[in-house]
């Protein structure tokens, strides 16, 4: 899937970051199979019938991303774990657009359990999700970055911890505790609305 492209991608991105001229549709082939992967995998987490299908959700990020002309990327797991977030923001703004209720109207619950790596439940309710994880910002941002690098991004830990700079022990770690501190926030919520 992407065999020879690191070094070129790496390439262009540090040129995009210098201000080079270069030509940012370069870019697109050489992620758009990882990009697309990141896309379902946040799909497959929202609602059936969702107005969103994979390939307008990288579209839309892919144009977000390559206008970003403050960020100095540092390679390809910097590049997707921006894109993730990017795409959570993209779902985020969608779902409020939609006027959705506050924990997700008729969305059905998810839960965040410690003994998977990445959520594997066919619906979430974003809204609850989002919430908790900006109040897990406040309270630990590093531990709010491993999870969307981890859930949102699909990065392993080991390309987790390259990017947020920590050993993958504390990815590890830090995942654990981030996982068991959402899904007691979100079910804290849930019996608000009960």
């Amino acid at each position: 899937m992407f065999a020879d492209s690191p070094k070129d991608l790496t390439r262009i991105l540090n040129a995009i970051s210098t201000g080079e001229e270069c030509s940012a549709d370069a870019i697109l082939p050489l992620v758009y199979d990882e990009l697309r992967a990141i896309a379902v995998r946040h799909l497959q987490h929202e609602r059936s019938g969702h107005t969103l299908q994979a390939t307008a959700l990288v579209h839309e990020t892919y144009v977000r991303l390559v206008d970003q002309s403050r960020v100095h990327w540092t390679g390809r797991a910097h590049f997707l774990a921006i894109a993730a977030t990017m795409m959570r923001r993209i779902l985020v703004n969608h779902a409020k657009a939609r006027q959705c209720d506050k924990r997700g109207g008729s969305a059905a619950r998810m839960e965040l359990t410690i003994d998977t790596p990445l959520l594997s439940e066919k619906s979430l309710d974003l809204l609850a999700l989002d919430e908790a994880m900006c109040a897990l910002a406040e309270l630990d941002p590093q531990q709010c970055r491993i999870v969307e690098l981890r859930f949102f991004g699909g990065l392993t830990a080991k390309e987790t911890a390259q990017v947020v700079g920590v050993a993958e022990r504390t990815v590890h770690r830090e995942w654990t505790f981030a996982k068991a501190w959402l899904r007691g926030e979100i079910s804290k919520g849930d019996e608000h609305v009960a």
